[in-house]
């Protein structure tokens, strides 16, 4: 019997006002709604987000009790670099943590739903900071 996971199919996300948390997640995270999905997110059920890439979906809830889960997004050095002046330009104050082998950034929803952005490909990371310094 295999017990191996393919992916993650989709992270519940909660928040207080799923209208201007969709809002927030076009604009900040270039999450886009599902429109083949939208029939689900009527009667409290969730309305489905997904990435420009279709591979990462996320459920929104409406609920008044919001359950915060750190979501962790894996980039390249120059993505993480790119995410961090996207985030920086539209007001989304970020500055990248070194843990040794990996650099991450650390922001919030406004809803208070953690997220992290993380690369693994340290020493490319580290070489585009210093060159940008």
């Amino acid at each position: 019997m295999s017990l191996k996971f393919l992916t993650i199919d989709h992270i519940h996300i909660h928040v207080k006002n799923r209208t201007e948390a969709e809002k927030w997640y076009r604009t900040i995270l270039r999450f886009e709604r599902v429109n083949s999905l939208e029939f689900w997110s009527v009667d409290g059920g969730p309305l489905m987000l997904e990435d420009e890439s279709g591979q990462i979906h996320l459920a929104m809830f409406e609920s008044e009790s919001i359950q915060n889960t750190i979501i962790a997004f894996k980039v390249t050095a120059q993505g993480l670099y790119s995410w961090i002046s996207h985030l920086n330009n539209l007001g989304v104050c970020v500055d990248p943590v070194n843990h040794d082998i990996s650099w991450s950034i650390y922001f919030s929803d406004p809803d208070g739903n953690p997220f992290e952005i993380t690369t693994y490909e340290y020493n490319e990371f580290t070489n585009i900071l210093e060159t940008n310094a």
